[in-house]
């Protein structure tokens, strides 16, 4: 389990990010089909996308939901730039901000986010307080990818203290642990008039080379990266990837599965 009182990364990168978007949207997608399409038309309220990154997915919200404002918030420069360069809709706008500190400018109806939350520590004890800034009725739906114990984690760290980098990268920190879905549930249950929490391991099929690595690349990999100079992050990332191209072999096909698992919150207020 990565300390929390390690340093993180808050640079993204949103063009690699968005190199696997096809992959990560179909959770996103599952995340949206859950909303009520009552809670897009409250007037005086917005929906907003917490994490939003490039703003593909709040697009997408505006889409979904035409009577509502949809406000997309990011810590990362770089993805509100990408957010702002590629939306047209003047009910889509996009606010700098950092999530544990988040305080809505306009009522909510809807608090989604996507892949977001699992970046902060303690954040299980915020999502009662984004329960309680909802109306009645409002929703809060949380994606999560749970993945941390997998070979594309478990491995990134083995490779930090594989090689000459291992003093550069022992406090370096990333994706914070996701706990049991039984845990998010009993917390958040007492402010729910309905609660859903669920988990889907996606089969993710990704092609090319280094297919894994370049997928960490963009999220859990980046903090380690950033801490090397250009040829020592070099030799650290062949050596990562060396290690995932046998947990994670190319088939015959070119495919290479790579299992991702992620845990889904979709909690009403009462």
């Amino acid at each position: 389990m990565p300390d929390t009182a390690r340093t993180a990364s808050t640079k993204w990168d949103a063009n690699l990010y968005l190199k696997f978007a096809d992959a990560r949207m179909r959770p996103a997608m599952d995340l949206m089909a859950r909303l009520d399409p009552a809670n897009g038309a409250r007037p005086g309220h917005a929906i907003y996308d917490l994490g939003c990154g490039a703003g593909n997915i709040s697009r997408i919200l505006a889409e979904r939901f035409p009577e509502s404002p949809v406000i997309g918030v990011d810590s990362s420069e770089d993805m509100l730039t990408k957010a702002r360069s590629q939306t047209t809709m003047a009910r889509v706008t996009f606010e700098k901000g950092d999530l544990a500190r988040f305080k809505a400018s306009t009522p909510p109806s809807i608090l989604y986010s996507n892949a977001a939350y699992q970046w902060l520590p303690g954040h299980i004890d915020l999502f009662p307080g984004l329960l309680e800034a909802l109306p009645s009725g409002g929703q809060l739906a949380i994606q999560m990818p749970r993945n941390l114990d997998a070979p594309s984690h478990s491995l990134m760290r083995q490779a930090a203290e594989a090689g000459p980098w291992r003093d550069k990268l022992k406090n370096v920190g990333g994706v914070i642990r996701v706990d049991e879905p039984a845990k998010y549930y009993d917390k958040l249950k007492p402010l729910c008039a309905d609660l859903d929490v669920w988990e889907s391991i996606y089969q993710q099929v990704l092609t090319g080379k280094d297919p894994v690595a370049q997928y960490t690349a963009s999220t859990g990999l980046r903090p380690y990266m950033e801490a090397l100079e250009e040829a020592e992050g070099k030799a650290f990332y062949e050596t990562y990837a060396g290690m995932l191209a046998k947990a994670y072999p190319m088939r015959a096909d070119g495919i290479t599965l790579f299992p991702f698992r992620r845990m889904f919150i979709v909690a009403r207020r009462a």
